[in-house]
């Protein structure tokens, strides 16, 4: 592995650490909207981001400023951060949804077959394909997220649609990143991740719109203002810049796989903030997920 794929790799555990404060936050941001708590965090994270970009003035791959590119370049480009923000807005939306009709343990341990996905589009979009080992890996790792998460032994329609949520989140994950891997030589970081932020705050802002009108005054208090604007630059504009980052220089396969331990670090958050102890299942399951990571990377 060459010194660049290891900084990668690096990166993506440093985002894990960032990813893992977002279910405290998203449950301190209560009762507000998944709607608002979704476009909130976009939004900051995209004038955070945002704010990098124009401070280092960086450009668009080749040296040439955007204002520069022939007209149909830039379509084109518009084009694509716009369904890219989509995607990234559904991811989003979906799993912060998802927890409104299903338990935490079922809405994780779904999303993070992501994996699945991302090895799947990277072999169709990007043309990089996986060795049967590493396959092995995934499915290991898959099955070690169920275990760590807790499945529930009983089912609802509410959390039939939970379920159903937060597998459209995973299946959205796997784009998001094949996405930041395939854009990786043509913008820098900050402008990729900016516009995707922005763009993906743009398509929740009519829903958003109509959300704060519906919102009582009393639901917007210091904690929910607070656990938003933490969202946005702890897991979004750190955390996922720097999955970004992590993207441009290894596999999308194994970049979201050390992102699942996502779980890892929220149950560990969630034992030290929200006194909820993990069980077994949870450490056996961190331990499984660990030896698929490790399959995955050898």
């Amino acid at each position: 592995m060459s010194a660049e794929e290891r900084r990668g790799l690096l990166y993506v555990a440093i985002a894990v650490g960032f990813f893992s404060t977002s279910p405290v936050f998203i449950l301190w941001a209560d009762p507000l909207d998944p709607i608002l708590k979704t476009w909130g965090r976009m939004m900051i994270a995209a004038g955070a981001i945002g704010l990098l970009s124009l401070t280092t003035r960086r450009r668009v791959a080749a040296g040439a400023p955007p204002a520069e590119l022939p007209t149909r370049t830039r379509l084109n480009s518009s084009l694509r951060f716009l369904a890219y923000g989509l995607i990234a807005a559904l991811h989003f939306f979906f799993y912060i949804a998802s927890l409104s009709f299903t338990t935490a343990a079922h809405s994780l341990s779904i999303v993070y077959t992501a994996p699945v996905f991302v090895t799947l589009l990277s072999a169709i979009f990007l043309k990089e394909s996986i060795r049967g080992r590493q396959w092995v890996g995934v499915g290991i790792t898959v099955l070690g997220v169920a275990i760590l998460a807790g499945l529930e032994p009983r089912m609802t329609p509410d959390m039939a649609f939970g379920d159903l949520l937060a597998l459209f989140s995973a299946i959205t994950f796997g784009f998001y990143s094949v996405a930041g891997r395939y854009e990786r030589a043509r913008y820098p970081l900050f402008v990729y991740a900016s516009s995707v932020y922005g763009a993906a705050a743009l398509w929740l802002l009519p829903l958003a719109l109509v959300s704060i009108s519906k919102t009582p005054a009393q639901a917007w208090g210091w904690a929910q203002i607070g656990s938003i604007v933490a969202l946005g630059l702890g897991p979004l504009a750190l955390g996922h810049t720097l999955y970004n980052a992590a993207l441009r220089r290894v596999h999308a396969t194994y970049a979201n796989i050390i992102a699942s331990q996502e779980v890892t670090g929220g149950i560990i958050l969630s034992w030290l903030f929200l006194a909820q102890v993990p069980s077994t299942n949870s450490l056996v399951g961190a331990l499984v997920t660990l030896v698929g990571i490790g399959l995955v990377l050898r």
